[in-house]
């Protein structure tokens, strides 16, 4: 019985929502993803990192935007109304994610995650936990409390 059940343990299921960003396909687990909108300008804050957009009001609570082309190091535009907002809680805490498109919800199990190549910069290494292929795909799994480090976290 319990062969059985560590067997099924392994081969566990989960939901990821899949992302755009340029040409590059991403994907963060689904029970982070609270919200899917469209584009709202935001207010910028001053000394802010480059990657922080700015803020928008949400139902009436301040939302850090975060750009996560330009925090992944990728060449990005200026959003338009074709980019959507992902409202996501990373460590206790509640942003906003800008991407180009939300594009798939994918089925997956842990077998399918290859490990981050070695050729990849430190850098991508910090937010990439995995790629997978699927559908003549490759998507990189995000690790989403990489996102905002601790100490930038409490400035924003």
């Amino acid at each position: 019985m319990s062969d059985a059940f560590s067997a099924a343990a392994v081969s566990t299921s989960r939901e990821l929502i899949a992302f755009r960003i340029g040409e590059q396909e991403f994907c963060v687990d689904i029970m982070a993803v609270r919200e899917i909108r469209g584009w709202t300008p935001a207010t910028p804050l001053p000394r802010a990192p480059g990657y922080m957009k700015g803020v928008i009001n949400l139902r009436g609570a301040v939302l850090p935007i975060i750009d996560l082309g330009v925090r992944f190091g990728l060449n990005t535009s200026e959003p338009t109304a074709r980019h959507v907002i992902m409202v996501a809680r990373i460590g206790g805490r509640t942003v906003g994610l800008l991407v180009d498109a939300v594009s798939d919800i994918i089925q997956l199990t842990d077998e399918q995650v290859q490990p981050t190549p070695d050729v990849a910069s430190d850098h991508v290494k910090t937010f990439v936990k995995g790629i997978f292929a699927i559908d003549g795909r490759m998507i990189s799994l995000i690790e989403l409390d990489r996102i905002v480090p601790e100490n930038e976290a409490e400035a924003a």
